[in-house]
């Protein structure tokens, strides 16, 4: 796939006229080239041209990043480093979120892009008018091979380029090589909804790995059921899933966006009950929609763009308070993807809703069988998609996947049934259910259903089954994983909250996303300056920038489960308190209530508390840093006896202190 819309040798570059190349940036364009892109590409040109005649290598103009929908100025390829450029025509000084964005595009290279993974990469920000530009004397090539980012004005750039160049050591990089490599990206949940809504495919901005299942195999595999279901007229509900951060909610997104067409009265919907989720997921959508060129669309103004969002994105529960109102019509969509399926209420959860909320008595209806009965209206086909996550129920009244399966035994013998094989592993708990239904003839198990490598945690993908064995106790086996992690993906511990938010501080670079994340049940952190019970904007929190004091960047505000599952961050800090503690019986769980902490004794409640730090600490994408806390010898609601043995656990498994 050709990423730029022009390259060439650095030579041939500086043989060819302003014209031939801008010629050749406007025929590669995809959209209308308006005239201050023109003026941007002439000034580059000039500017390139004027301080490369000394250099050989090769350069690319408008090189694809797509997993963040963008485009890099200009990329060069000289001696052994990579110079990533990013032009700020008619600018006077430099911001720091354009300094962000170069640095982001150079790290996309530096984690996604193969053959960049050992190069050295340098980015360098060139405004024209700058005054306060970097000394040439001042690069600097950090550990992991990417240089400090730099400023520069034209005048300047050839020396930057040069001292750069005088720091780099390796040999040459081969550009035919480089140009062949696999770009593998990693999307964040948010990337890839912007992504796939702005009409990039799924295997644009999903990895590769080679003996795994991936993204778009097992899009594929529900495209098939879909095409199948619609040409026979059937109704088919699927399982898929996948290990935390493997992708479940990307396959989900990228079929909710390839099976819409009105032009054929063909419409999807993706469905969550995750009400974070589709709030953060909505505004994402609608700040970016607002931007589109005018080649995809009218411009809308951000109340239209919302309203346009909500047709792709919906809440479950307005999905089913609409089906109520007609129950018998059935819905506009004929193809429904349930996000986080596990999670849907049971039938006496749904029941209290539907009499406390919307006055509704005698509900006869579990969440899963009602949402079911919608599509089931359709007289011709239908297709549910639930994506089903393992150890994710965090909250009273989650049916589990077994309402699901029961609800098709009892109800809807005729749908066909498609499975991943791994629905039957012990953390989904459907083993009792599957067997009700192993006798059916429609019913199918497809291996490509199923997604086992953790996407979230690209540096490391063991890290959900670390997270597991040290959950499960399993100290050995913990050691072993950490020993196969810790290169790649940190993890430090501490029981000083300071230093952690200074090691979040200095390991996140350009606009990677850290913050607090902590149990719903942590609420004797307030003398960290953390109070669950303070409300907290999922939208403000995951969106907004360094300069917002409601984002995660100010660590302020701490999120919990609820606020971040089914997102994720590049650096997290999870705080421990002692809702969950260690001891030499094992994990102990409580709840603080009133002036003291009382025993959680319902098995159902444990493991709602043993999920919730499952879903914290899974959500960090490079790494993170656990504290906890000292504890106070002079409060007994936090007495130090409640915090060290876990402190000591996690040291045996042999996470190192900062």
């Amino acid at each position: 796939m050709k990423r730029a819309y022009y390259s060439e040798s650095i030579e041939g570059f500086l043989n060819r006229s302003q014209g031939e190349i801008l010629g050749c940036l406007t025929e590669a364009s995809e959209f209308a080239v308006e005239q201050n892109q023109v003026n941007a590409w002439k000034e580059q040109i000039t500017t390139l041209q004027s301080a490369l005649p000394s250099f050989k290598g090769k350069i690319y103009f408008e090189f694809s990043i797509p997993r963040m929908g963008r485009r890099i100025d200009v990329v060069l390829l000289i001696g052994p480093t990579i110079f990533v450029l990013e032009f700020k025509t008619g600018e006077g000084d430099f911001t720091l979120e354009a300094m962000d964005q170069v640095v982001d595009y150079a790290l996309d290279l530096k984690n996604f892009h193969e053959p960049s993974h050992n190069c050295q990469i340098a980015p360098i920000l060139v405004a024209p008018n700058a005054k306060n530009i970097d000394s040439a004397a001042g690069s600097v090539l950090r550990g992991d091979g990417l240089f400090c980012p730099v400023r520069t004005n034209p005048e300047s750039l050839r020396l930057m380029i040069q001292a750069v160049l005088d720091c780099a050591a390796g040999a040459p990089i081969a550009a035919v090589d480089w140009e062949d490599g696999r770009y593998r990206p990693t999307p964040t949940i948010i990337e890839a909804a912007l992504a796939l809504y702005s009409r990039h495919s799924v295997a644009d901005i999903s990895r590769r790995d080679a003996g795994e299942i991936n993204l778009s195999e097992t899009s594929d595999s529900i495209s098939a059921i879909i095409e199948t279901s619609k040409t026979k007229s059937e109704k088919a509900i699927c399982f898929v899933t996948g290990v935390p951060g493997a992708g479940k909610t990307l396959v989900g997104l990228n079929m909710a966006t390839t099976h819409m067409d009105k032009a054929s009265d063909l419409y999807s919907v993706f469905l969550s009950g995750n009400d974070p989720l589709v709030a953060i997921l909505r505004e994402a959508l609608a700040r970016d929609r607002i931007h589109w060129p005018r080649e995809w669309g009218e411009p809308l103004k951000k109340g239209a763009a919302l309203s346009e969002v909500k047709a792709f994105v919906q809440n479950i529960r307005h999905f089913r308070d609409e089906s109520l109102r007609d129950f018998h019509r059935p819905p506009i969509e004929h193809v429904a993807i349930f996000d986080e399926a596990q999670r849907a209420w049971d039938l006496q959860q749904t029941a209290s809703f539907m009499l406390r909320k919307r006055r509704v008595p005698n509900f006869i209806h579990s969440e899963p069988e009602f949402l079911i009965s919608c599509l089931n209206r359709h007289r011709d086909w239908a297709v549910i998609v639930c994506l089903v996550g393992g150890g994710q129920e965090i909250n009273r009244g989650e049916a589990g996947i077994t309402e699901w399966i029961d609800s098709l035994v009892r109800k809807f013998p005729g749908w066909h049934v498609y499975i991943s094989p791994h629905l039957t592993d012990s953390e989904y708990a459907a083993g009792n259910a599957l067997r009700k239904i192993q006798s059916r003839p429609n019913v199918v198990y497809d291996s490509k259903l199923h997604l086992g490598v953790s996407m979230r945690s690209f540096r490391a993908e063991n890290v959900s089954l670390l997270v597991k064995q040290v959950l499960d106790l399993e100290i050995e086996s913990a050691r072993m994983t950490l020993e196969t992690v810790k290169a790649q993906y940190p993890i430090f511990i501490t029981r000083d909250l300071a230093k952690a938010k200074r090691w979040l501080k200095q390991r996140a670079l350009g606009t990677e996303r850290y913050g607090i994340v902590v149990s719903s049940q942590a609420e004797r952190l307030k003398p960290e300056a953390i109070n669950v019970k303070a409300p907290l904007n999922p939208v403000h929190w995951f969106l907004d920038g360094k300069e917002d004091v409601r984002s995660s960047y100010y660590l302020e505000d701490a999120a919990t489960e609820f606020h971040v599952q089914g997102l994720e961050l590049d650096w997290a800090c999870v705080t421990w308190d002692a809702d969950f503690r260690y001891s030499k019986h094992g994990w102990e769980h409580w709840s603080f209530r009133g002036s003291r902490w009382t025993h959680i004794n319902k098995q159902e409640d444990r493991n709602y508390q043993k999920n919730a730090y499952r879903v914290l600490l899974t959500r960090a994408r490079q790494g993170m840093v656990i504290v906890v806390p000292p504890g106070d010898s002079e409060d007994s609601t936090r007495n130090p006896a409640y915090y060290d043995p876990t402190f000591e656990y996690l040291e045996k498994v042999g996470f190192k202190m900062i």
